[in-house]
């Protein structure tokens, strides 16, 4: 069965798209505050802490930051790495439904203090992006709720064809590629 994970600080249509992937028979995966949120509206979704047997921590500053979530991003569609992971209890993971704390929107905030700017560095969701998309072989990367209902149709159709997990992947580095340089321009001018 697919897996995908889930951790979007922008939960616009993500239930709808968490809907259509249990309708096609994924299994979810799902962190904080999405995980909370699937779950009141009837979804099944095993937490991100439950998969890996370890707890969020430090506030929640570590959620995904584990072996079991990045190794099964990372493990390429070989016997060998499918091996490996099924040794230690995981599994593929095919499909990353991540967007990043909003840093932009925080520092644009009147009075907006350093410590505030700082919790709004994402350092788990820019890691899921960066994972995804260089595994863009095997995985799908979708961190733009605008792409959610062409991933669903594709995913419909049977896959998700390779060009098209390459433009995701390519989005994705855009993504992080802009949010370091906005981090980077705030902690040079502050």
């Amino acid at each position: 069965m697919p897996k995908a994970i889930l951790s979007v600080h922008d939960k616009t249509g993500i239930v709808d798209l968490a809907k259509g992937l249990t309708a096609l028979n994924w299994t979810l995966l799902a962190s904080g505050g999405t995980a909370k949120l699937l779950h009141e509206n009837g979804l099944t979704v095993t937490e991100v802490s439950e998969y890996t047997h370890s707890p969020e921590i430090l506030g929640g500053r570590v959620k995904t930051l584990h072996p079991a979530i990045h190794g099964g991003l990372l493990a390429r569609p070989t016997e060998a790495d499918l091996a490996e992971l099924q040794n230690l209890g995981w599994d593929f993971i095919d499909l990353v439904v991540v967007n990043l704390y909003p840093f932009e929107a925080t520092i644009s905030k009147p009075n907006v203090t350093y410590a505030d700017v700082i919790e709004n560095i994402d350092i788990g969701g820019v890691t899921l992006i960066r994972a995804a998309a260089k595994n863009h072989e095997r995985v799908t990367l979708v961190c733009n709720p605008a792409d959610y209902p062409e991933v669903l149709s594709k995913l419909n159709e049977g896959t998700i064809p390779f060009e098209f997990r390459k433009q995701l992947a390519v989005k994705g580095f855009q993504v992080t590629a802009h949010y370091d340089a906005m981090i980077a321009a705030y902690l040079n001018d502050h």
